[in-house]
């Protein structure tokens, strides 16, 4: 018989501290609402700097965020010590806070995790418990996913969390395949 291995290894993450000019978004008055909807929900939105995480995003903010609900913008970066790529990553989450909350007017927390972003994510997902994982891919085939390897496939059979996975259109900034 096998024995289950279970990987128990720690990892590094910063938390985003978003600027003073993104107002704290006030407790919705939801009289009329009742039970989840008025608490609230936690989203998990995975986020990088390609057009396809941010059309997943801008999906997630249109299509599925409610007034009293907190998204959780989750980067995944090779070393959260490294400067550079930090304020890289601090900068665009920064951006996306503000849409958010111009578009939906959600609560945003962020956090930059370090290492291998289907392992960080769901690490998150486990650790938060959302409603849901937003995320985007590039809708490749079956088979270019399973030799390529893809963190929506991974997160989509590893994540305990609802997995939304977003396959984008040509609106996303995506060339149709021919294949």
């Amino acid at each position: 018989m096998m024995e289950m291995v279970r990987e128990e290894e720690e990892y590094s993450w910063r938390e985003v501290k978003l600027p003073s000019l993104i107002p704290v978004v006030p407790e919705p008055e939801l009289e009329r609402e009742k039970g989840e909807r008025r608490r609230g929900r936690d989203i998990i939105i995975a986020i990088d700097h390609g057009p396809i995480s941010k059309h997943a995003f801008d999906w997630a903010l249109i299509h599925f965020c409610r007034l009293a609900d907190t998204i959780h913008l989750i980067h995944a970066v090779s070393s959260v010590e490294n400067e550079i790529v930090y304020e890289t990553s601090r900068s665009l989450i920064e951006k996306l806070a503000i849409e958010a909350l111009q578009v939906s007017m959600v609560r945003t927390v962020a956090r930059i995790v370090e290492g291998d972003a289907g392992k960080a994510i769901c690490k998150e997902a486990d650790r938060l418990k959302p409603a849901a994982l937003v995320m985007g891919t590039r809708g490749r085939g079956l088979f270019q996913s399973v030799l390529q390897g893809s963190v929506s496939e991974y997160c989509f059979h590893n994540c305990k969390s609802a997995p939304v996975i977003i396959v984008p259109g040509k609106e996303a900034g995506e060339e149709e395949s021919m294949i």
